[in-house]
């Protein structure tokens, strides 16, 4: 029997980013999306200002979501740097994923730095990451340039921003390894 920091470790070591172009066609149960998003609800957050707000996209929303990220794409890149591949890329992806998640933050300026709330947003995309990982379901968190411009499509209020797509779907890909030089060259201790 594995005690919880053997079940917490090898989750931490296990996860990995799981792109779109792996997953299979099957649907994630409403229940099973409602788990990782609640999981999220259990971030760290300064003065208690559980700044995540999530968009569920599924069906047909992401179909438009697809579309719309081109149509964003054709209206912001030159047309010399324009690459029908990236253009064609938004609609598979958005296709390929069972269900997206719209990762936005709710800031409170008048109650603590932006940065703070980024951070507590993090380890609440952290939080779905590992639960995804223990259901099995794969997951993946983009944030290209674009969502920057997704407020309007995902009704964001004024003082909301989109930080990300967090894609999910199942898949059967084999466990690898992480790629991960040693903490030790990472960390400085100072005892005196």
């Amino acid at each position: 029997m594995s005690t919880a920091i053997e079940t917490l470790t090898k989750m931490i070591k296990g996860r990995r980013s799981i792109f779109p172009t792996s997953y299979i066609q099957k649907e994630i149960p409403t229940t099973v999306i409602e788990q990782i998003l609640e999981s999220a609800n259990y971030a760290p957050t300064h003065k208690l200002t559980q700044p995540w707000r999530f968009v569920v996209i599924r069906k047909e929303a992401k179909i438009r979501l697809g579309q719309t990220l081109g149509q964003l794409y054709t209206a912001t890149v030159p047309a010399e740097k324009f690459m029908q591949k990236k253009f064609d890329s938004f609609a598979q992806k958005t296709a390929q994923a069972d269900c997206i998640l719209a990762v936005n933050i709710q800031f409170h300026p008048d109650k603590l730095p932006n940065w703070e709330e980024i951070a507590a947003v993090a380890c609440a995309v952290q939080n779905m990451a590992l639960t995804a990982e223990a259901l099995n379901v794969g997951a993946y968190w983009s944030s290209p340039p674009l969502i920057d411009d997704l407020g309007e499509f995902l009704g964001l209020a004024a003082n909301e921003k989109c930080f990300g797509l967090f894609y999910m779907g199942y898949h059967e890909e084999e466990p690898r390894e992480a790629n991960r030089t040693p903490i030790a060259d990472k960390v400085k201790w100072l005892e005196h």
